[in-house]
Protein backbone atom coordinates (compact mmCIF):
# COMPACT_ATOMS: atom_id res chain seq x y z
CA UNK A 1 0.00 0.00 0.00
CA UNK A 2 2.81 2.41 0.89
CA UNK A 3 4.52 1.69 -2.42
CA UNK A 4 1.35 2.58 -4.31
CA UNK A 5 1.06 5.88 -2.45
CA UNK A 6 4.73 6.69 -2.98
CA UNK A 7 4.43 5.85 -6.69
CA UNK A 8 1.32 8.00 -7.04
CA UNK A 9 3.05 10.94 -5.33
CA UNK A 10 6.15 10.54 -7.49
CA UNK A 11 4.06 10.50 -10.67
CA UNK A 12 2.07 13.52 -9.54
CA UNK A 13 5.26 15.44 -8.77
CA UNK A 14 6.78 14.49 -12.12
CA UNK A 15 3.62 15.56 -13.93
CA UNK A 16 3.48 18.99 -12.35
CA UNK A 17 7.21 19.61 -12.80
CA UNK A 18 6.85 19.13 -16.53
CA UNK A 19 4.41 22.03 -16.73
CA UNK A 20 6.07 24.41 -14.26
CA UNK A 21 8.08 26.25 -16.90
CA UNK A 22 4.98 27.02 -18.95
CA UNK A 23 3.43 29.17 -16.22
CA UNK A 24 4.46 32.82 -16.28
CA UNK A 25 3.03 34.85 -13.44
CA UNK A 26 5.14 37.95 -13.96
CA UNK A 27 4.69 39.53 -17.40
CA UNK A 28 8.07 41.27 -16.95
CA UNK A 29 10.54 38.59 -15.90
CA UNK A 30 13.57 39.67 -13.89
CA UNK A 31 16.71 40.33 -15.91
CA UNK A 32 19.84 40.74 -13.83
CA UNK A 33 22.32 43.47 -14.69
CA UNK A 34 25.05 41.85 -12.57
CA UNK A 35 26.91 38.64 -13.15
CA UNK A 36 26.89 35.85 -10.59
CA UNK A 37 30.48 36.72 -9.65
CA UNK A 38 29.54 40.38 -9.01
CA UNK A 39 26.61 39.34 -6.80
CA UNK A 40 28.82 36.95 -4.83
CA UNK A 41 31.47 39.69 -4.41
CA UNK A 42 28.79 42.06 -3.05
CA UNK A 43 27.59 39.37 -0.65
CA UNK A 44 31.12 38.70 0.63
CA UNK A 45 31.71 42.45 1.09
CA UNK A 46 28.47 42.71 3.10
CA UNK A 47 29.44 39.75 5.28
CA UNK A 48 32.88 41.27 5.94
CA UNK A 49 31.25 44.55 7.03
CA UNK A 50 30.04 42.88 10.22
CA UNK A 51 26.48 44.17 9.88
CA UNK A 52 23.94 41.46 10.69
CA UNK A 53 20.65 42.58 9.16
CA UNK A 54 18.89 39.60 10.74
CA UNK A 55 19.93 40.50 14.31
CA UNK A 56 17.33 41.65 16.82
CA UNK A 57 19.31 44.79 17.62
CA UNK A 58 19.85 45.80 13.97
CA UNK A 59 18.79 49.42 13.47
CA UNK A 60 18.93 50.59 9.84
CA UNK A 61 18.31 54.20 10.92
CA UNK A 62 21.11 54.37 13.47
CA UNK A 63 23.40 56.31 11.13
CA UNK A 64 20.64 58.20 9.30
CA UNK A 65 20.82 61.98 9.33
CA UNK A 66 18.08 63.96 7.64
CA UNK A 67 18.83 66.90 5.37
CA UNK A 68 15.90 68.98 6.64
CA UNK A 69 15.65 70.70 9.97
CA UNK A 70 12.77 70.20 12.35
CA UNK A 71 11.56 73.71 11.48
CA UNK A 72 11.53 72.88 7.74
CA UNK A 73 9.46 69.74 8.29
CA UNK A 74 7.10 71.56 10.61
CA UNK A 75 6.61 74.39 8.09
CA UNK A 76 5.83 71.88 5.32
CA UNK A 77 3.28 70.16 7.52
CA UNK A 78 1.64 73.43 8.52
CA UNK A 79 1.34 74.38 4.83
CA UNK A 80 -0.41 71.06 4.09
CA UNK A 81 -2.34 70.80 7.37
CA UNK A 82 -5.79 71.10 5.76
CA UNK A 83 -4.97 68.38 3.23
CA UNK A 84 -3.65 66.07 5.94
CA UNK A 85 -6.75 66.64 8.07
CA UNK A 86 -9.04 65.97 5.11
CA UNK A 87 -7.23 62.77 4.14
CA UNK A 88 -7.43 61.36 7.69
CA UNK A 89 -11.13 62.01 8.24
CA UNK A 90 -13.79 59.32 8.43
CA UNK A 91 -14.28 59.28 4.65
CA UNK A 92 -10.52 58.92 4.03
CA UNK A 93 -10.47 62.13 2.04
CA UNK A 94 -13.05 61.25 -0.60
CA UNK A 95 -15.06 64.44 -0.02
CA UNK A 96 -11.88 66.51 -0.18
CA UNK A 97 -10.74 64.79 -3.38
CA UNK A 98 -14.18 65.25 -4.96
CA UNK A 99 -13.91 68.96 -4.23
CA UNK A 100 -10.29 69.37 -5.36
CA UNK A 101 -10.22 66.94 -8.30
CA UNK A 102 -12.06 69.19 -10.79
CA UNK A 103 -9.38 71.82 -10.26
CA UNK A 104 -6.71 69.24 -11.04
CA UNK A 105 -8.55 67.70 -14.01
CA UNK A 106 -6.65 67.57 -17.27
CA UNK A 107 -7.76 67.47 -20.83
CA UNK A 108 -8.61 63.93 -21.94
CA UNK A 109 -5.84 62.30 -23.93
CA UNK A 110 -6.58 59.38 -26.19
CA UNK A 111 -4.02 56.86 -27.38
CA UNK A 112 -3.51 56.46 -31.06
CA UNK A 113 -1.79 53.92 -33.23
CA UNK A 114 1.40 54.39 -35.28
CA UNK A 115 -0.73 54.59 -38.45
CA UNK A 116 -2.74 57.51 -37.06
CA UNK A 117 0.44 59.36 -36.06
CA UNK A 118 1.74 59.41 -39.64
CA UNK A 119 -1.39 61.16 -40.96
Amino acid sequence: MNRKIALALALAAAGTAAHADEITVDPFPFKSTLSRAEVMADLMQHRRSGIDTQADDYNPLAQFRGAKTRADVRAEFMAERDTVAAMTREDSGSAYLARVKPALARETQLARSQDDASN
